[in-house]
């Protein structure tokens, strides 16, 4: 009997089922988990998974500005109220039965930025007393082309 209530507690907090929950606008979901469930429940996937879903191009559209306007813009000032931030997540979706939701990925550190890093090191070692944020400006503005023709001109190793 203890195997299946883990069983069924596990396909309770599946992502599949909260999704499911979230788009049947399932207001008494977050009533329904124990204290333990409560703990490993996480309202901020809903916000990962909530804003985007297959379908058509209105469809995606419409969870997605949903979600920011209900979730995104006072989601962390409601930190403290787990029970309203689900509240909040259930009038993301337009009650059209349930989607299949995407999770969207952290976003990739980008190449630029990095060698934008670089050239800010570089640049700050050219010159000593430029403020950090200057060079930072600096970096952006400069190809690394250019930083290595100066480098290369004035004598200096790249």
């Amino acid at each position: 009997m203890q195997w299946q209530q883990l069983i069924n507690a596990m396909d309770k907090l599946s992502i599949h089922n909260e999704m499911a929950c979230f788009d049947r606008k399932d207001r008494d979901f977050y009533n329904s988990l124990t204290d333990e469930e409560r703990k490993k429940f996480s309202n901020f996937l809903m916000i990962r998974w909530g804003s985007s879903v297959q379908g058509g191009r209105e469809l995606q559209e419409y969870y997605l500005q949903s979600c920011n306007h209900y979730l995104n813009k006072h989601f962390f000032t409601i930190n403290r109220h787990p029970k309203l931030q689900w509240l909040c997540a259930t009038a993301v979706s337009p009650d059209l039965g349930v989607q299949r939701h995407q999770w969207i990925s952290a976003k990739k550190k980008d190449d630029n930025k990095a060698s934008a890093g670089t050239k800010k090191k570089q640049l700050m070692n050219l010159y000593p007393n430029m403020k950090g944020s200057d060079a930072e400006t600096l970096s952006r503005l400069v190809t690394q082309k250019e930083i290595d023709a100066y480098l290369q001109a004035s004598g200096q190793d790249k």
